[in-house]
C-alpha cells in the first residue's frame, strides 16, 4: 500500500501568496467585530451601493436580531446627504443583500454626522492618490552622465544613468543622517 499524502497543513507553502489571503483573517476579525460577517461589503463598497452613494455614505455596522433573522445595517452619512440616501434605501438594500447571496439585510439606518465626521466616518476605502516624483537635482543628473559616458550602448547607458541618478540621489538625501 502506498504512503498516504501529506496533509495540507503539513506541508509547507511554496511560492508567492496573494496579499488577500494574507489578510483575509485579520479583515474578517476586525469586520466580525463590527457585525460585518461577509468582509466584501465593507472593502468593496463602491462597487456594491454605487459611486454616488458610496461618495457620501459609509456602512458602520450590522446589527442583528436574537432570532438571527434580518439584520439592520447602519449607514454614517452627513446631514445635506441623508434625505438622498434614504431615497435610494430599498434599492441599496437589494445591492448589499445580493453581496450576502440571501436576503441577510432588513432595514437600514441612516445615521448623520458633521462633514468632519466621526472615527468610524473618516476611514476612507479607497486608493490613496500617488504622489508624483520629483525631478532629479541637475548636479546629480550631470554627475551620473559623467560616470557613464563611457558606455558604448545607449540603452545601458541610459539604464546605469537612471540607476547611477537614483543612488546618488539617495546618498543625498540620506547624507548626515543616522
Amino acid at each position: 500500500m502506498p504512503p498516504a499524502p501529506p496533509k495540507k497543513s503539513d506541508r509547507r507553502m511554496r511560492g508567492f501568496q496573494a496579499a488577500s489571503s494574507l489578510l483575509g483573517p485579520q479583515i474578517r476579525k476586525v469586520g466580525e467585530a463590527r457585525g460585518f460577517a461577509v468582509s466584501r461589503l465593507l472593502t468593496h463598497w463602491a462597487e456594491i451601493a454605487g459611486a454616488e452613494i458610496a461618495a457620501c455614505a459609509r456602512p458602520v455596522k450590522i446589527g442583528y436580531t436574537k432570532g438571527g433573522f434580518g439584520a439592520t445595517l447602519t449607514l454614517l452619512t452627513t446631514g445635506p446627504a441623508a434625505p438622498m440616501v434614504q431615497m435610494q434605501l430599498p434599492r441599496l438594500r437589494e445591492k448589499v443583500n445580493a453581496c450576502y447571496g440571501y436576503n441577510a439585510i432588513s432595514r437600514i439606518t441612516i445615521t448623520q454626522t458633521a462633514p468632519t465626521g466621526f472615527a468610524e466616518g473618516q476611514a476612507s476605502f479607497t486608493h490613496a492618490p500617488k504622489a508624483s516624483p520629483k525631478a532629479p537635482d541637475p548636479q546629480v543628473v550631470t554627475k551620473a552622465r559623467d560616470v557613464t559616458g563611457d558606455v558604448a550602448d545607449d540603452g545601458l547607458r541610459a539604464a546605469l544613468e537612471r540607476l547611477a541618478t537614483n543612488v546618488l540621489s539617495k546618498h543625498e538625501r540620506t547624507q548626515g543622517k543616522t
